[in-house]
């Protein structure tokens, strides 16, 4: 079944990259400056974007919009399909920089957002979404509004996000929501180890996704993959600050779409929260986590560096104090070595009522205070193979 399953993820990205390696036909070029942009970071230069995106959308050929350096005020824009090419790059060598007043972009659910567009790329350039603002006026626990999606796409297809460095954002820095076919690369991510809610990428009801070679220091988790994600590759990731790479929370609903084929490899986690998080709420649900292999990662000071909980109630309020339905299944950990900050290294609490089956450990060595850690397991069902340390949980 592993071979298989690798196999498959293999050939599936190999497909994914196919769709960029062939340069594009000759493009047609859009200068924001031509539209009325301004890179002084002082003008609003929202209308100008929008005007550029007309023009290459509407476009019969292939666009390319360029961003010359500067840096450019842009309020929330909704880049918006159908388009009449299905091959348009935003080529950024400058910074999209928010308005300093997080009331501007606080009320929207993105600030640059992509809705049904296919073959577009979004490379290099840096986008600052000055969030430290709401940041601190939530640390108030002031009247402050929910904050906005750096980077959003929805509803879309051949998707490639390359070179991009997200700043401070308000909320997620960049979304991937009902879209496939989809490339993450050479991303940095920047925020603050305490900024809340500040997902790097997250991922949901999406299939064929790539996220590679890529930095992430943030408040929340580095990746949280959500309910719908099927065929997820992630590799040569880098997360710190943040809480790790999870899947959920879940059983947010009764009514919830699976998790199915994620593979995450080639991973360091420095000082952060949890390496490997599987969480889901203890409520009914018809949702499930399947065929989920965690691969040659380094864990350094990390609190839970391997971790499934289906009691998550995050501040313990207003939990629901029910019994998971998330059924999780066929989770392989190997070679997966480093420290943990704490001395359960491994905990696996998972549900009562629908024990987690198929675990697999395999070449596991995780120390606390350089001695051996500790292990903790509920309800989980599967074997330990190669050296286990901290072993006898399974």
């Amino acid at each position: 079944m592993v071979k298989r399953f690798l196999s498959n993820h293999f050939y599936l990205f190999l497909l994914i990259l196919s769709i960029y390696s062939y340069p594009s036909s000759a493009a047609t070029r859009y200068n924001v400056l031509s539209f009325g942009a301004k890179g002084n970071g002082v003008t609003d230069s929202t209308q100008a974007f929008n005007e550029t995106w007309a023009a290459a959308c509407g476009s019969a050929e292939s666009a390319i919009i360029y961003v010359p350096k500067g840096r450019y005020l842009l309020g929330s824009i909704n880049f918006q399909g159908d388009c009449k090419n299905s091959d348009i790059t935003l080529r950024i060598d400058g910074t999209l920089v928010a308005p300093a007043d997080y009331r501007v972009l606080g009320q929207a659910d993105s600030w640059l957002s992509f809705k049904g567009v296919s073959g577009v790329s979004v490379i290099g350039g840096a986008l600052d979404a000055m969030g430290t603002a709401l940041w601190n006026c939530k640390a108030k626990g002031s009247n402050c509004p929910n904050g906005a999606t750096t980077l959003s796409f929805s509803n879309s297809n051949n998707i490639r996000i390359n070179g991009v460095m997200s700043l401070n954002s308000q909320m997620f820095h960049i979304v991937i929501n009902g879209c496939q076919n989809v490339l993450v690369e050479g991303v940095k991510v920047i925020a603050a180890g305490d900024s809340p809610n500040t997902d790097g990428v997250h991922v949901q009801l999406s299939r064929n996704v790539k996220i590679s070679s890529s930095s992430i220091k943030t408040g929340d988790d580095c990746i949280s993959i959500g309910p719908g994600t099927k065929n997820l590759f992630i590799e040569d990731v880098t997360c710190g600050p943040g809480h790790g790479i999870s899947i959920g929370s879940l059983a947010k609903d009764m009514n919830e779409e699976g998790v199915q084929n994620v593979t995450v490899k080639n991973t360091t986690f420095l000082g952060t929260q949890n390496g490997f998080r599987i969480k889901s709420w203890a409520r009914p649900s018809n949702g499930f986590v399947q065929g989920i292999w965690f691969m040659d990662a380094v864990m350094r000071n990390v609190q839970n560096p391997i971790i499934i909980d289906q009691n998550y109630c995050p501040h313990n309020l207003n939990c629901p104090g029910q019994v998971s339905g998330i059924q999780i299944s066929d989770v392989t950990y190997q070679n997966i070595r480093g420290t943990s900050a704490t001395a359960v290294a491994i905990k696996l609490d998972c549900s009562t009522k629908y024990p987690c089956r198929g675990i697999r450990l395999q070449n596991v060595n995780l120390k606390y205070l350089n001695q051996v850690a500790q292990s903790s397991c509920s309800n989980a069902v599967g074997k330990e193979l190669g050296m286990v340390q901290p072993s006898n949980c399974l």
